[in-house]
């Protein structure tokens, strides 16, 4: 199957991926859309490219075929760091596959006795991905350890909301909104949002839609629980930066305010 045509099935079911395709896919190619990252085996793909981790292992992976994608990649990561140690991690993080950087990218979020900022350390160059689906892996990776240290992870983020890349600007904002996508929620922002301005407000005018969508997604995971506050600041950066981008943001923001009060 060329890239093309792989393409073109992006719309289609897992089931609709040809053998040839699925082979390749399992034997380490890079998956072309999300339905491919779907559609790898992932005891036949550690077989390919980690086969030193053992037939046991092998046979968990197995049996965790039918668990969510989340729990499989948790999985395979902890298997690795058991089985190949924390030396692996660079292996996998260097992998053609983005599934097995998928991995890696659990590894830096589960291996032990890093501190968050090594773990951040690891995680930045997938963060910085050229694969969609690695960058979304990188902040589900790492975010309870972000959760569990919410005051020093803003600290650490704090100077990626000016980096000139958009991706890494993007996790700053994605790797800590209340509630998130897959993911548990963060109470501590539930509460009390205003905890992470220090990461939105450099954001706010962001030039890049793929960061400013991530930011109006912040606010609106924060609008269902703290809708004043999020009309307040939006208020304020309309009036503190009245350009398109802030404008674009904040109309984002408050779509479930707006629709909660259309419906009343």
């Amino acid at each position: 199957m060329t890239a093309a045509s792989a393409r073109k099935s992006a719309g289609r079911g897992v089931k609709d991926i040809d053998a040839k395709r699925l082979a390749q896919l399992n034997a380490g190619a890079p998956a072309l859309h999300l339905t491919e990252c779907l559609a790898v085996d992932f005891a036949q793909l550690m077989q390919a490219v980690a086969p030193d981790v053992g037939a046991a292992r092998l046979e968990q992976m197995r049996a965790a075929a039918t668990a969510g994608i989340s729990r499989r990649m948790a999985l395979a990561a902890s298997i690795l760091l058991a089985q190949l140690g924390a030396d692996a991690f660079a292996r996998m993080a260097g992998h053609a596959s983005d599934t097995v950087r998928g991995w890696a990218c659990f590894m830096a979020g589960a291996a032990p006795g890093l501190s968050l900022k090594q773990r951040l350390a690891w995680i930045q160059p997938l963060a910085d991905d050229a694969h969609f689906g690695v960058r979304e892996w990188a902040w589900l990776a790492v975010r309870p350890a972000l959760a569990a240290e919410l005051d020093s992870s803003i600290a650490l983020l704090r100077p990626w909301t000016t980096h000139p890349s958009e991706r890494l600007r993007r996790f700053a904002s994605e790797s800590l909104r209340p509630r998130g996508v897959w993911c548990a929620h963060i109470a501590a922002l539930k509460a009390d949002p205003g905890r992470a301005l220090p990461l939105l407000e450099p954001l706010r005018a962001d030039p890049a839609v793929y960061v400013q969508d991530s930011v109006a997604n912040w606010l609106n995971d924060a609008s269902k629980d703290q809708p004043a506050w999020v009309r307040a600041v939006c208020t304020r950066w309309g009036k503190e930066s009245p350009v398109a981008a802030t404008q674009r943001l904040c109309t984002r923001a408050l779509r479930t305010i707006g629709a909660q009060a259309k419906s009343g």
